[in-house]
Parts: C-alpha cells; structure tokens; sequence
C-alpha cells in the first residue's frame, strides 16, 4: 500500500493507519531528513524478523538503529551518558545524524542478542516525528538501498513501492528522498568519533 503523506501537516487518519500497521506487525518505508528508511515497531519481534530476512543479515549482527521523536527516550534504551555527549546530540538534534551508544539491558531482550551499543536517531522529519509520538516507543530502522551500483540509495518513493510492495506493508510517500545517509557519531569511548561523514556537519 502506497499513502501519500504530506510532511508539513501529516493527516492524523493517515498516521493511524500506519501506526495500527506497526502495532500489528506491519514493516513500512518512511521518508526521513536523510534517506527513506524501513522500519518497525521494536516490540513486534516477527517484524524484527522479517526486516532482517529482507536485508539479507542475521538479526543479532545487524545494525539497525532506533528512531526516538526526543532525546527523553534514551534512558530507556541506553546506559546513562556524560553531560558533553548529551549537549553534543541535544545541539545536533533533530537532524541528520546517528549517535552510537551503550545499550542497556532492553536491547538484547528485543533482539536475542548479546549487542552492547545501539544507533539513536531524530531525523528532522515531521512525518516520522508524529508517527513515533502516536506509537509511544521507537521505530527500529535500516537503508533502502538501490539495485544500481551508482546510485546508492533510492529516492523515489513510487518507484520504492513498485520494488518492495510484496514485501512490505506499507509504503509513505512523503515526496522525494536524499542520497545521502546520516552522519554516524560513534559516542561509547571517552572521546565522540565521527565514523561516516554523511548529510550531518556537526555544530
């Protein structure tokens, strides 16, 4: 299913309809301020599944990254962080970046892991924003990628539904993707390290 969905004032029944999708186990592809991404709820572990069977990778080696709509959400994911990394992400956030952290306890629960850091995103996308607000926990997240070695990530979000729409359930069309991904900001030693320089210039 394709829903257009406009990114300046989402319509609340079209956000039901995907967050109901979510809550049942539904996988989607979303516009961010980066690439479009897919997704699911974190809680649905069949959804899990089916993302990684779709990437191609073993659930408990895969790097997906969780979609929080404010930074109040990382205690209940993360270890406790210093004040300098906390400014660092409350400066830079919402925005084009992942911040990598220690995971606590949660993550390997969701996942049968045995994974110690986890990637926290907040694009500045009010679609995905309001979504997660209405869903109440993250969205986990990974790439769309594009079959075409030049182009990296797809951009399209008609031409993403006519390649995945057998595979996932639904599709938003929140106008053109990027093709660039986020910056990854690597924050589990003592000092940050940029990891993949991408859309993201950190102030």
């Amino acid at each position: 299913m394709l829903i257009k969905i406009f990114p300046q004032n989402p319509a609340p029944r079209h956000i039901r309809m995907v967050v109901d999708s979510l809550k049942n186990g539904g996988i989607i592809i979303f516009p961010t301020d980066t690439v479009y991404g897919l997704g699911c709820s974190i809680y649905q572990q069949k959804a899990v599944d089916r993302i990684a069977q779709l990437k191609g990778v073993k659930k408990e080696k895969a790097n997906f990254s969780f979609i929080f709509n404010n930074l109040s959400m990382l205690s209940e994911f993360t270890k406790p962080i210093n004040n300098e990394v906390y400014k660092l992400m409350r400066k830079n956030l919402p925005g084009p970046f992942t911040f990598i952290l220690e995971a606590n306890n949660n993550i390997p629960k969701i996942f049968q892991s045995k994974k110690k850091t986890v990637g926290i995103r907040i694009p500045d996308n009010e679609i995905i924003s309001v979504l997660v607000e209405e869903l109440g926990h993250p969205l986990l997240t990974t790439s769309i990628h594009d079959a075409d070695t030049l182009i990296e990530y797809m951009t399209d979000p008609e031409e993403i539904h006519d390649v995945f729409k057998d595979q996932v359930d639904i599709v938003i069309d929140g106008g053109a993707g990027g093709n660039q991904p986020s910056t990854i900001v690597d924050c589990t030693n003592d000092e940050w390290e940029i990891t993949r320089q991408g859309k993201g210039i950190l102030e």
